[in-house]
């Protein structure tokens, strides 16, 4: 038999020719946490087998390939054991929260916790007994007939947007279509944890490349939450809770009046967070955070103007133009610098201006000029009058820390995230991080000339900012504003298509690339004719009244 060397882990071994990546597996350092392999930048199952000699990666959940399999993994495990102790039932994972993921379970009655522990305990058994995750390719046409056999018409619809072969799953006597790979058996995941809300609503922890593998602490945030449920109920009235109805509008030519449906409702919310504000008339800071790519400079100039409108004089200060001077920037621990941090910041004379302006004086202020790296001053002047509110857009923006000196009876704070109430089906979620990445990768290609390789790139420390800097504060926020449109995704697929698709196979962010380009196939495309130049879309997009 043919021997050939495979190379991980800085070490190389000797192994038979169509050894399967699982026996080798027994050799890696993550041998109890591997679910696939990852060669020429291509994720593979264990149960392939290696041919050639060859250089690998073993993947865990440390990684944002393995944290996807590790989440789908947990779907798939939960939906059994759910069906293994109440037969009947069926679970909706509805969309992420921080450190988890929101889950609804159908069922003719209200659970109670002991039912909650005892659907726990069947997850912690299917573990116990390392269950396989087998996996079947079928005909497009089967899967088509197998979930409408089995009245899971939004799968249905979606398959039909797939490859004529279609890899679906199977634990136990149970069959389900997910989005990534499955890891080889249910052995691997090791750690979960479920918080029940009440109502048959539950919140789903389990570990990430953000938490490096270790389960996260559970944070409530109620308000992010409710939210969702709003959104989701609204897109239900519109019957439309569902990507294969999205892709019906589509197809039936229905598009423009869902577009302005969708416009109309989002620059709703915007005017109900006008008058809130209004309300609250001992307000003067409203401070506005969110996430990278969460459009927070489009939502901060329409809530201005709808302030103006109401008889305001909105001043809107960013906090990127109080930037330190780039070479006393500070740099995280691989020499980068880091401008995510509170540090890059100059808090003190940022505070300075806004206690002038509290005082009645004259500032001016700054702007920061992202080539040389420094701060100018242009003889940008403002000063309150008695009308005046200042809307603050930034990351740190909810962290008291960045206005201490600002009584808190002064502040009003808004987070902003593009959640999209719209599901995938039942059992698969729209990612916000997907939606935002996808947005990152065409705002930047056009406006920085970044490759799709140099944004990804890039987005693990953006994301790892956000964690430090954003999530921690966001249940403290008076406000949360969606700032997603549910039609979005079929605009952005035609721009991030032809992006995704050049990146080479030489990237090491190739796999991620394919996965993208997967994710978006599910939906239909949408031309941007009908797509307002004042929409949020266009600050990704283009075509704005201000370009």
């Amino acid at each position: 038999m043919k021997k050939i060397k495979i190379t991980f882990e800085h070490k190389q071994i000797e192994v038979e020719e169509n050894t399967t990546y699982l026996e080798i597996s027994k050799y890696s350092l993550k041998k109890d946490t591997a679910l696939a392999v990852k060669k020429n930048n291509e994720l593979f199952p264990l149960t392939a087998r290696a041919t050639n000699d060859e250089v690998i990666e073993f993947i865990d959940s440390s990684s944002i390939e393995g944290s996807k399999m590790y989440k789908a993994a947990i779907k798939f495990i939960l939906e059994v054991a759910l069906k293994t102790v109440f037969p009947t039932s069926d679970i909706d994972y509805l969309h992420s929260v921080p450190g988890g993921m929101l889950g609804e379970i159908e069922y003719e009655r209200v659970l109670t916790k002991e039912d909650i522990s005892k659907i726990k305990e069947e997850m912690a058994k299917i573990i116990d007994e390392n269950c396989e995750f087998k996996r079947y390719n079928i005909l497009k046409k089967e899967a088509i007939d197998f979930y409408e056999a089995t009245s899971y018409y939004e799968k249905a619809m979606n398959v039909k947007t797939c490859d004529d072969i279609v890899t679906i799953y199977k634990l136990k006597d149970h069959l389900n279509y997910f989005y990534v790979p499955m890891p080889y058996s249910t052995g691997y995941i090791k750690q979960f944890e479920l918080k029940y809300l009440g109502q048959n609503r539950l919140i789903i922890l389990y570990p990430s490349n953000l938490t490096e593998g270790r389960l996260p602490e559970y944070v409530h945030h109620e308000n992010i939450i409710n939210a969702y449920y709003e959104g989701k109920s609204w897109l239900k009235r519109l019957n439309a809770p569902y990507v294969a109805d999205l892709n019906n509008l589509v197809a039936n030519r229905k598009m423009k009046d869902f577009i302005e449906s969708c416009e109309l409702h989002f620059t709703d919310e915007i005017k109900k967070a006008c008058d809130k504000i209004i309300r609250n008339n001992d307000k003067k800071f409203v401070m506005i955070a969110g996430p990278s790519s969460s459009g927070k400079t489009t939502t901060t100039r329409i809530l201005g103007a709808y302030l103006r409108s109401k008889g305001y004089d909105p001043i809107c200060l960013s906090t990127d133009d109080y930037f330190v001077d780039r070479e006393d920037t500070p740099k995280d621990e691989f020499g980068a610098y880091d401008f995510e941090c509170l540090n890059a910041i100059d808090t003190r004379q940022f505070n300075e201006d806004l206690m002038q302006l509290l005082k009645g004086k004259e500032v001016n202020i700054p702007t920061f000029n992202f080539v040389t790296g420094k701060r100018e001053y242009h003889n940008h002047v403002i000063k309150l009058n008695e009308n005046s509110i200042i809307l603050i857009e930034g990351l740190h923006s909810l962290n008291d820390d960045l206005t201490p000196g600002i009584p808190e009876r002064y502040k009003y704070k808004i987070y902003l995230s593009p959640f999209i109430p719209l599901n995938i089906d039942r059992h698969n979620y729209i990612s916000t991080l997907d939606l935002r990445l996808i947005r990152r990768i065409i705002r930047d290609n056009r406006t920085r000339g970044y490759t799709v390789s140099e944004v990804i790139e890039k987005w693990q420390s953006v994301r790892n900012g956000e964690e430090k800097y954003i999530f921690p504060f966001t249940h403290q926020a008076d406000l949360i504003l969606n700032t997603a449109l549910p039609y979005e995704i079929g605009v952005l697929k035609v721009y991030a298509e032809p992006l995704l698709l050049s990146i080479d196979t030489n990237s090491k962010y190739y796999e991620e690339a394919r996965r993208l380009l997967k994710f978006l196939r599910s939906f239909y495309s949408i031309t941007s004719e009908y797509v307002s130049k004042n929409s949020i879309l266009r600050e990704f997009i283009g075509g704005a009244n201000n370009d």
